[in-house]
């Protein structure tokens, strides 16, 4: 029997149960019995329906449990492995290829790669053809981005380690996605580090003014005067220092979606930065209404996946119909004292939202903890863990982790996919696909 893994939302590969058995294997010899967890038994007989769902929703466990470990969810063993098996369910040979990045101020950087280079690999190529020093390659991040008919940009999802950019662009299959170089730090502070060098100036200048002709940062007439003074002049870090004072510098601002705060069925424009989520919320009564929840009193969230019949007129269930995928992010908020409330935000871009409040958290492990904020930037240096760094941070309420919610679609496969905030680099869901010799 073989099975569809589903990474954030997304096919990423097909895998046999005999290949994540020979990678269970690998993880006993490497890391000792008593790390790893329980592997679902090999069985003589043909399986019946009961047991091959019951073993689909055993190895899903598995994943999750070697992803949240955070000794084997790291290590190179284990996303090897998912590499290999994306590279070879797309089919695609390990040769030379070229691949388009885009920039920021518009046009494209072409490097030239293997179809088999990770995330970091390329992120580092991009670094060497833009001759970025490589203690700043760290501080920047490729994302995958859709483009509209009208230009705009949709952020689906950073790049992750265990994926192959080149495999992931192609399988896609669609000149509307590309890969974008942004930075990928949320405090301010460290502008500066990337302003002292001058391809780094270059590349947060052209991100600064791509946000502003965006709309992702508020200008009103009187600083865009001043704005436009300094383009004129060539003043790139008096405009950036400028830009620093504005409302929503640095957020990345996601597609209108919806959500049930301060009631169900509210259009909300929600943007990420400052570490927290902001909402511009539209009311029933047409009203507008602005918040923001701070990361530091999110107890915990999720993002959840179900498959929903497309609407067509009929009421055909999704295994006799096309259905489309509802994404979902919610998170537990301190609102007051000893009083939680869930909020939840439905929305196609939930993974790309819960990223973005995974990498704040990180960043805010590692600045009270003391430590280098290239240690998180950056993979070649000894990182910190995320079990290790939770401890460093003191004040309340600390930010709990929630297991994955197994939830069931309307599909033939009866699966779907989960994805929880102790796993934004990757949660994983199964579907069986055919029969196979065991």
């Amino acid at each position: 029997f073989a099975y569809n893994i589903h990474v954030n939302g997304v096919l990423h590969c097909r895998v046999r149960y005999s290949q994540l058995l020979g990678l269970h294997e690998q993880i006993k010899k490497e890391y000792g019995s008593n790390v790893v967890p329980n592997f679902p038994p090999k069985k003589i007989f043909t399986l019946t329906p009961a047991e091959v769902e019951q073993r689909r929703e055993q190895l899903e466990k598995y994943m999750q449990a070697v992803r949240q470990h955070p000794l084997l969810g790291a290590s190179d063993l284990f996303n090897s492995f998912l590499r290999k098996a994306q590279q070879e369910t797309q089919q695609i040979p390990t040769e030379e290829a070229a691949l388009d990045i885009c920039l920021c101020s518009g046009p494209k950087l072409t490097v030239h790669i293997l179809t088999s280079d990770q995330t970091e690999d390329v992120l580092e190529a991009v670094g060497t053809k833009l001759d970025l020093p490589d203690d700043l390659v760290g501080y920047f991040s490729l994302f995958l981005v859709h483009e509209g008919v009208d230009g705009s940009l949709t952020f689906v999802r950073k790049l992750q380690e265990f994926e192959l950019p080149y495999v992931s662009i192609t399988s896609l299959q669609s000149s509307e996605f590309h890969i974008v170089l942004r930075k990928s730090y949320w405090d301010m502070a460290y502008d500066q580090d990337v302003m002292d060098n001058r391809v780094g100036l270059n590349l947060l200048y052209a991100q600064t003014v791509s946000d502003i002709e965006r709309g992702w940062i508020l200008v009103n007439k009187d600083q865009q005067r001043q704005l436009k003074s300094l383009q004129e002049k060539g003043s790139k870090k008096e405009f950036i220092h400028l830009a620093q004072t504005l409302k929503y510098y640095g957020y990345i601002k996601f597609d209108p979606c919806i959500t049930d705060f301060p009631e169900k069925g509210c259009q909300v424009i929600v943007s990420a930065g400052n570490n927290e989520l902001n909402f511009h919320v539209k009311l029933p009564n047409e009203q507008m209404k602005e918040g923001s929840f701070k990361v530091t009193r999110m107890r915990c969230w999720r993002v959840t996946s179900s498959q929903v019949p497309v609407t067509n007129g009929t009421t055909n269930p999704c295994g006799s119909a096309k259905c489309d995928v509802k994404l979902e992010l919610a998170f537990e908020y301190l609102m007051s004292k000893d009083r939680l409330q869930w909020v939840t935000i439905t929305s196609q871009q939930a993974i790309m939202m819960s990223i973005c409040l995974q990498s704040m958290v990180d960043e805010l492990m590692v600045k009270k903890s003391g430590g280098s904020i290239k240690k998180v930037l950056k993979k070649r240096q000894e990182s910190l863990h995320r079990a290790d760094s939770q401890q460093a941070v003191k004040s309340p309420p600390l930010l709990t982790k929630l297991n994955s919610v197994s939830l069931r679609g309307i599909s033939t496969s009866n699966s779907t996919n989960d994805i929880s905030s102790n796993d934004f680099h990757g949660n994983y869901a199964f579907e069986g696909i055919g029969d196979d010799d065991l």
